[in-house]
This record gives C-alpha cells, structure tokens and sequence, in this order.
C-alpha cells in the first residue's frame, strides 16, 4: 500500500513551495504617476476577473487622434496601436478606429437618436457632422508587438455605442462601430 509522500511526490512538493511574491517596481527614473500606472497595467494584463468598465479616459486613449502623423499614411495603424497600446490583455485587436474630433464632440453624439448599426448591433448613435478617421485591419500576428494592420483613411458619418456610467453620472461613448464613407 503507498503512501501520500511515494504515490504523489511532485503534490506534496508543490504545498512545500511558498507562494509567489509580487516585487513592486523601484526605477528611479520613473515618477510615482508613471510607477503606479505601469503597476495597474501589469495587473490588468495578469488579471483573470472580468474587463474594467469603459471610462472617458481610455476612450480618450485610445479613440481620440493626438498624433501629428497624416491620415492617410499607410502605416499609421501600425504606429498607433502600439503606441496607444491597443489590445486585449496582449492579443491583437481585430479592428480599431481612430477619429479626429474633440472627445466633447463624440460624447455629444450620445445625446443623438438611436439608429441602426451597420454590423447588427442593435443600438447605434450617429455623428451629425463629418468626422475624419483611420479604420485599423489586422492582416497579421496573435499577440503584441507581432500586430500588423492595414491603414483606410475614412470620411463620413461616425457610428458609436454608449453607456451609462454610474461612478460618474453621465452617458459617455464605448466604442466606435463604422465610419459611413461619404
């Protein structure tokens, strides 16, 4: 008959290990903002509990062109997913958009009717001015940085979801569906 320490060994090897220990980040060259933002976005990255609920900050992120690179540039997509850090927990987004317009623009288009998305969902708000942007194709890659997108230069009408947000009280943009080419 065998016991608990011949039949299992590699078991009882792993209730004799200690726990991991997360190692806080000292760089002296990163200031206490910048080390606390790196600290959350490696938690986000290792977390296993549902996805933070959309803020005006990363649609602003993450949506909202800052960039002084043109438009039209066919690798614009490729420039700015990484540099905006654009991804799910690592894996390549499928499509993204980018628009140039204010974020007070965009929120604004919340308060529009409802319409009809162009891809099923069911609940769309529509821009009520032109808006310029960049729709971003994964061609490539599984997992960042190995991304590789296709760059459209679009004009037109901007279709967007939004949500209520509790925390503060305000209806505010979630995602950007279609650019309508005009």
């Amino acid at each position: 008959m065998g016991t608990l320490i011949n039949v299992q060994p590699l078991f009882l090897l792993f209730l004799l290990l200690k726990p991991l220990q997360f190692v806080r980040i000292n760089d002296s060259y990163l200031s206490d903002e910048r080390r606390e933002e790196l600290e959350d976005y490696i938690d986000d990255l290792h977390a296993t509990g549902p996805t933070k609920p959309p803020t005006k900050e990363a649609f602003k992120t993450h949506v909202i062109i800052d960039s002084e690179m043109p438009l039209t540039d066919e690798d614009y997509c490729n420039l700015e997913m990484k540099r905006k850090r654009v991804h799910n927990r690592l894996y390549c987004a499928k499509e993204h958009f980018f628009l140039q317009a204010s974020y007070e623009d965009i929120e604004e288009m919340c308060y529009n009717i409802f319409v009809k998305c162009t891809n099923g969902i069911r609940k769309c708000h529509r821009s009520r001015q032109i808006i310029s942007g960049v729709h971003c194709v994964l061609t490539s890659g599984i997992m960042m940085p190995f991304c590789e997108y296709t760059s459209s230069f679009k004009e037109g009408w901007v279709f967007i979801t939004c949500q209520w947000e509790d925390d503060i009280g305000e209806i505010i943009p979630v995602s950007v569906i279609d650019i309508l080419a005009i």
